[in-house]
């Protein structure tokens, strides 16, 4: 009689030699969406950054000054000159701005331009050009509800961690570190933690779509909602603080009065304190605050609108006039005594 294991032997052999393939190909199997997913990490997480800073802090006891961490965040390669993307708020303070890329290696950085008003700021360094892979910009103007994106960044110091989601909402506003606001934010649900700050947001073909900038979060951890900067708005900023170290928007030549005075005379808009010499408001015959004929001081102009749009605080002005260049004519909404009356008005470069 044949002992049992002679014939479970060779049995166990050959379900082995088909087994095997279907194991290896039930490893590798990926869904469409797993593999794109992969796809774009492969190919954008070597163009994301690790942005640390530095301080000075005075030893209390010998007065001496020390260099201490300040804080961290993630940042992308825009170029192959070696400029870098990261938000204002993670370099703000900073007395020295350390880059490392994927490869480890460490970079000093110089800061380029920054702009406050947008949480944005461009860095540059001096790395060899094969180390150097800017991601690809693609667009935020079509994007809708329910689309797919995925962000990169360095959370807790942890590097090149990639997250999922979707856009959750078009149109959102938050509030940047000098409390301007800003303005057609992209929310995401994809998870953005402390260290995430400055890293790309990516569509499903690995563009740029916005740089994450913020969470909403009482426990200062991920909650599922994250904002992010829209690329439309980067790829104008950007090329404007790599030329002039600062956001450059025209100009009417006024100074306002505080937004407090809203409140204190019952009114909506900007009043205008004064105009300046031989500037637009001026020519314009726009008027600034004035003594009476008694003595006392009267409110002047009070810009309500501009290309119909409503002007409500300084914020909403300086939002405006961002849409614009010098030498643009515009409409202004503008009430005097009680009455609205609209005039145009040649915008003009800042001295």
């Amino acid at each position: 009689m044949t002992p049992l294991n002679t014939l479970t032997a060779p049995l166990f052999t050959l379900l082995l030699c088909f087994a095997a393939p279907l194991f290896a190909q039930v490893q590798d199997f990926a869904t469409d969406d797993e593999r794109n997913t992969m796809q774009v990490f492969n190919f954008a997480s070597p163009s994301v950054v690790y942005v640390t800073n530095e301080t000075l802090v005075r030893d209390r006891r010998t007065l001496r000054l020390h260099a201490v961490p300040k804080g961290a965040g993630s940042g992308f390669i825009w170029d192959q000159d070696g400029h870098v993307v990261t938000n204002f708020h993670v370099i703000e303070g900073a007395r020295k701005v350390t880059i490392t890329l994927q490869d480890r290696s460490e970079w000093p950085a110089k800061l380029v331009g920054s702009a406050p008003e947008k949480d944005l700021a461009v860095l540059q360094i001096e790395a060899p050009r094969a180390l150097l892979k800017p991601l690809v910009a693609g667009t935020s103007g079509n994007l809708s509800v329910g689309r797919k994106v995925l962000a990169i960044g360095n959370p807790f110091g942890l590097d090149t961690t990639l997250t999922t989601g979707v856009v959750s909402a078009l149109g959102r506003e938050i509030e940047a570190t000098n409390n301007r606001t800003i303005r057609n934010v992209i929310q995401t649900d994809a998870a953005i933690n402390p260290g995430n700050s400055g890293g790309p947001l990516l569509d499903s073909l690995g563009r740029l779509i916005g740089v994450n900038t913020a969470i909403y979060s009482p426990s200062g951890a991920s909650v599922g909602i994250g904002f992010a900067i829209p690329v439309d708005t980067v790829k104008k900023i950007v090329p404007e603080l790599i030329k002039h170290g600062r956001l450059v928007r025209p100009v009417l030549g006024i100074e306002s009065a505080p937004d407090q005075w809203n409140n204190r005379y019952g009114f909506e808009g900007v009043a205008i304190l004064r105009t300046a010499p031989g500037m637009p408001a001026e020519k314009a015959g726009l008027r600034g605050i004035h003594r009476t004929r008694q003595g006392g001081w009267q409110l002047g102009d009070v810009i309500v609108e501009m290309e119909r749009q409503p002007i409500r605080s300084y914020d909403d002005l300086l939002n405006a006039l961002e849409k614009h260049r010098a030498g643009d004519e515009v409409t202004l909404g503008v009430m005097r005594d009680g009455i609205i009356r609209y005039t145009a008005i040649t915008l003009a470069a800042p001295r």
